[in-house]
């Protein structure tokens, strides 16, 4: 099984960082069920900007605590680099 970090856009410039196994699938959660992360449910719609792909989930959530800590000029950074 895959495991992917990832980085969302929200529609009012924010980002949110979070980890998955089916990325598609939880963008579409984001953008449209109750499911979602509560902080996105109220900046729909989220666009994928970046992620990430692990072998194990603990990498992939090693590696959005550590996203989690950039400032956003950072994030902004590698998201320019892919």
């Amino acid at each position: 099984m895959k495991y992917y970090t990832y980085i969302l856009q929200c529609s009012d410039s924010t980002l949110y960082t979070g980890w998955t196994t089916d990325l598609d699938k939880r963008v579409l959660t984001h953008n449209t069920l109750k499911t979602g992360a509560k902080y996105t449910s109220m900046r729909r719609p989220v666009k994928l900007v970046y992620s990430e792909e692990f072998e194990s989930k603990s990498m992939a959530m090693k590696r959005e605590c550590e996203i989690k800590k950039l400032s956003r000029l950072q994030k902004k950074d590698l998201i320019n680099k892919v």
